[in-house]
């Protein structure tokens, strides 16, 4: 096929998906996190929820768990994870049930080529998200035709207009946003409610938490992710892109 034409298809393959996006969003508006879940995955195709078994996760993995125990469930052990992270992870989907866990690891041949010593972060903290999160992640939603995060409005000014739905860039997939409205107290409420455990180190200070090494404590008064590459020109980990790149602090979606 011709390169025009190929690039035709892509158009209105994308376009199909935009509409899609759209009304989704029309139909979802004035739901809940509950309902847009539900419907994503009644109505979006082949979704997992990627998870990161994190200080909010367990709000969307309990959501999973009640409309079905068999959602896939991507999780992305980076391998210099927390060890409260890793119990955590095989606590919480026992306690709730989850029939459909993946854990999702990067291959070892390419770790021992570019990050034998585990010290690739030291020099680019980019290029390690890609090696042990991105890269693997992406392998791993092959096939799928959307995934569901636990993004939220609040969480940083790359995220403030944050829509339920959303189509990723360059994949041709559909991003859920379930809890892209919801408020630090909506979190806690729910948690509250439903009598969800909580990651252990919520409770010594890291209200958002990612990689051992590149995370650290919150003082009061900081930004909940303040701890999260501190320091450093950094916001995202990668899995998240705007017009086809990572995002970074100050850029605007």
């Amino acid at each position: 096929m011709p390169l025009d034409e190929i690039q035709t298809e892509l158009g209105k393959e994308r376009q199909a998906l935009t509409e899609k996006v759209e009304a989704l969003n029309a139909r979802y508006r004035h739901h809940s996190a509950h309902d847009v879940m539900h419907g994503a995955l009644e109505h979006a195709g082949k979704i997992a929820l990627v998870s990161s078994f994190g200080a909010e996760s367990v709000v969307l993995l309990h959501m999973a768990a009640v409309i079905d125990k068999n959602t896939p469930v991507l999780f992305v052990d980076t391998q210099m994870l927390f060890t409260e992270t890793l119990i955590y992870q095989q606590e919480v989907s026992e306690r709730l049930g989850l029939k459909n866990v993946r854990v999702i690891r990067a291959d070892a041949q390419e770790v021992e080529r570019d990050d034998p010593y585990g010290a690739l972060r030291l020099r680019d903290m980019d290029a390690c998200c890609t090696l042990r999160k991105t890269i693997p992640l992406q392998r791993a939603l092959a096939g799928y035709d959307g995934w569901i995060t636990g993004r939220k409005r609040f969480q940083s000014g790359t995220r403030a207009t944050l829509e339920f739905f959303e189509v990723e860039d360059g994949t041709g997939r559909i991003k859920v946003n379930p809890l892209a409205h919801w408020a630090p107290q909506d979190v806690r409420a729910y948690m509250e409610e439903n009598r969800l455990p909580r990651h252990p180190l919520v409770a010594k200070g890291y209200p958002s938490i990612g990689c051992a090494p590149c995370t650290s404590p919150v003082k009061d008064g900081e930004d909940p992710r303040a701890g999260r590459w501190r320091d450093q020109d950094k916001e995202e980990c990668g899995i998240h892109f705007v017009n086809g790149k990572m995002v970074r602090s100050g850029e605007k979606t």
